[in-house]
C-alpha cells in the first residue's frame, strides 16, 4: 500500500543490505570497463575524430612496413663464387634490356670525343650495336642520343650514323658519324688501313712468341653434330709437309676472307695474359679466332671458340677458377674480356683523332684478381 511502511527484522535488513553491496559492485565494475574501452578508442591527439578506429594513417603504415621488415629473417649467407657471380651480372648486365632513354643518356654522358664530323663512345658491353629483335640496340637510341647532344632542340636536323661496329659482346670506343658524307670517308679511310684499332683481351694461356704477326685467312664453317651451328675457322694457305721441315703451299678457298692480325703480350701471370691485338683486316670475328685457334689462347668469357666441336661454356683451369673466384658450374656468367682500347684515324687540318677508352669495371676485377698489370694503369684508376 502506497505511504505504508512495514518494520524489518534485523535478519531481512541483513540479507537486503548484502544484496545491494553486490549489484552495486557490479554496476561499478561494468562502468569502469565502459571507461576503459572508451578511453583505449579515443583518437590520437591531432588526429580526426571523425575517422573510423581501424583506419591507419600513412605513418602508421610506414611505421608498420618498417617493423615488419626488422623482424623479418636475416638471408643466409652468400657463398664467395656466389657473390662473385652476382658482382659479375651487376657490372655486365645492368645496361641491357633498358628503356631505350636510359640507354641515351647513359651513352651521353660516356661520350669520349666529338668535332663537327664524328663522335666517339664508350660501348657498353651486352648491347648490340645493330637493330635486333627483342633487344634496345645503339642504332635504335641513336636519334635520342643525338638530340641530346644538341641540346635537346625541337627542331634538330642533327644525326648519328654507326661506322665500324663492334660485337655485342666486346667494349670500348665505337665511332659514330654526324652525316652520310663523314660515314664514307671513315669507311674509305678503313679500306685504305689508314684507321688505326687496337684491342685489350685477356686469353687463357700465354701466346707463343710473346708477339708477332698472324696472317691466315678465316672462314665460315658448319659445325656438325647433335647441335648442327656455324662458326669462323681458319682456312691457312700453308701446312706442314709429310717429313715435318717444311710447308705445303694450300690452294686457296675462294670463301676465305683474308685476315691479318698483330699482337703483343702487355703482361702474363697465373696462366694468363694481357694482350694487345691490332687488325688490319675486319673479319668476322677475326680476333676470337686467331686467338683460339691460330695461338691456342682463347680469349677470356669466349664460349663460342673456346671448343670447336660443341656448344659449351669456355673450359678454364682450377688455378685460373680459383683466382677468378668462380666454379666451373658458373663460368657461363663470365663476360667477354675484349676491350676496344684505342683509336686513331686523321683528321682535318693534319690533326690525327686519338682517343683511349677507359677499361670496363668487370675487366678491371679480373686484371685485379689475376695479378695482370698494364704501362697506363693510372688512367684507369
Amino acid at each position: 500500500m502506497i505511504g505504508c511502511f512495514f518494520p524489518l527484522s534485523p535478519e531481512t535488513a541483513s540479507g537486503l543490505y548484502i544484496l545491494f553491496s553486490v549489484v552495486k559492485s557490479r554496476i561499478s565494475g561494468q562502468m569502469c570497463l565502459r571507461r576503459c574501452q572508451s578511453t583505449t578508442s579515443s583518437p590520437a591527439p591531432g588526429s580526426d575524430s571523425g575517422e573510423k578506429p581501424q583506419r591507419l594513417r600513412a605513418i602508421d603504415l610506414a611505421r608498420k612496413v618498417q617493423q615488419q621488415k626488422a623482424t623479418q629473417a636475416t638471408p643466409p649467407p652468400v657463398s664467395g663464387s656466389q657473390g662473385r657471380v652476382t658482382e659479375l651480372k651487376r657490372f655486365s648486365l645492368q645496361l641491357q634490356n633498358v628503356h631505350p632513354n636510359v640507354l641515351a643518356k647513359h651513352l651521353s654522358r660516356s661520350v669520349l670525343y666529338q668535332d663537327k664530323d664524328v663522335v666517339l663512345i664508350n660501348k657498353p658491353y651486352g648491347v648490340p650495336v645493330q637493330e635486333q629483335s627483342g633487344v634496345t640496340s645503339i642504332s635504335s637510341v641513336l636519334p635520342v642520343l643525338s638530340k641530346i647532344m644538341d641540346g635537346m632542340k625541337v627542331k634538330s636536323e642533327s644525326r648519328l650514323l654507326p661506322c665500324l661496329s663492334l660485337e655485342k659482346g666486346s667494349t670500348g670506343t665505337l665511332l659514330l658519324a654526324r652525316s652520310e658524307e663523314a660515314a664514307e670517308h671513315i669507311l674509305t679511310l678503313d679500306r685504305n688501313n689508314q684507321v688505326q684499332r687496337k684491342y685489350w683481351v685477356v686469353t687463357v694461356g700465354v701466346p707463343v712468341p710473346s708477339e708477332g704477326l698472324i696472317d691466315i685467312p678465316v672462314i665460315e664453317k658448319e659445325v656438325p653434330g647433335p647441335q648442327p651451328h656455324f662458326k669462323m675457322a681458319l682456312s691457312p694457305c700453308f701446312r706442314m709437309n709429310e717429313t715435318g721441315d717444311g710447308l705445303t703451299k694450300l690452294r686457296r678457298h675462294r670463301q676465305a676472307h683474308p685476315a691479318v692480325t698483330k699482337y703483343r703480350v702487355l703482361d702474363s701471370s697465373n696462366g694468363c695474359s694481357l694482350v694487345e691485338l691490332q687488325p688490319f683486316t675486319g673479319v668476322k670475328h677475326q680476333l676470337r679466332v686467331h686467338m683460339a685457334f691460330a695461338l691456342a689462347c682463347p680469349i677470356l668469357g669466349d664460349h663460342k671458340y673456346s671448343h670447336w666441336n660443341k656448344l659449351a661454356p669456355q673450359k678454364l683451369p682450377a688455378r685460373v677458377l680459383k683466382r677468378l673466384g668462380l666454379e666451373q658450374t658458373k663460368i657461363r656468367h663470365l663476360p667477354l674480356h675484349l676491350h676496344a682500347r684505342q683509336l686513331l684515324l686523321p683528321g682535318h687540318n693534319n690533326t690525327d683523332i686519338n682517343a683511349s677508352c677507359p677499361l670496363p669495371k668487370y675487366f678491371l676485377q679480373t686484371l685485379k684478381r689475376l695479378e695482370l698489370t698494364f704501362p697506363d694503369d693510372k688512367e684507369d684508376e
